[in-house]
């Protein structure tokens, strides 16, 4: 797969519709050729402990942040077209449409590829297939893991190795 982008959310909560930051990496001909990031006011708007720690967000951060709708607008326009990639569907999928129902959109049956399921295939010998885990065995030591961008773009690298 040449064409595809690289998707990434980071929760709030553990409701599936708090996104708050998004990271989206495109690539075209086998090449990143651009990339998106944004903070999101979640929905619902509260940020639990461990969620906080894990991706270093909190309240405060999104406070003045704009919704998910205005947000989408401008991913819209960088994935048109193109199938979605993520490590680990299930979460930013479910995220997705989530996030589409809280707010009555109509969601547009994205095509999804998940590195997660082809990486369990194709490295059975890794620890675990995380997606730290799985972007190292793939040459892309990921540094920030748990930023949106940063998650998005490893996932993109590791979709140009294997898929």
């Amino acid at each position: 797969m040449r064409d595809f982008a690289a998707i990434d959310f980071e929760t709030a909560n553990y409701e599936r519709s708090s996104i708050c930051a998004v990271g989206v990496v495109v690539v075209r001909n086998g090449e990143i050729t651009d990339s998106f990031y944004s903070l999101i006011q979640p929905e619902p708007n509260f940020y639990t402990y461990w969620c906080s720690q894990a991706n270093g967000l909190c309240k405060e951060d999104t406070d003045n942040a704009p919704t998910f709708p205005s947000v989408w607008t401008q991913v819209e326009q960088l994935i048109e077209g193109l199938p979605l990639v993520a490590h680990n569907i299930v979460f930013d999928e479910n995220c997705l449409k989530a996030v589409f129902r809280v707010y009555q959109m109509d969601y547009p049956n994205y095509v999804f590829h998940d590195t997660l399921h082809v990486a369990r295939r194709l490295f059975p010998h890794l620890e675990n297939h995380q997606l730290h885990t799985v972007a190292t065995a793939c040459g892309y030591p990921l540094k920030n893991h748990h930023h949106a961008l940063a998650d998005a773009e490893a996932c993109a690298k590791i979709a140009m190795e294997i898929l």
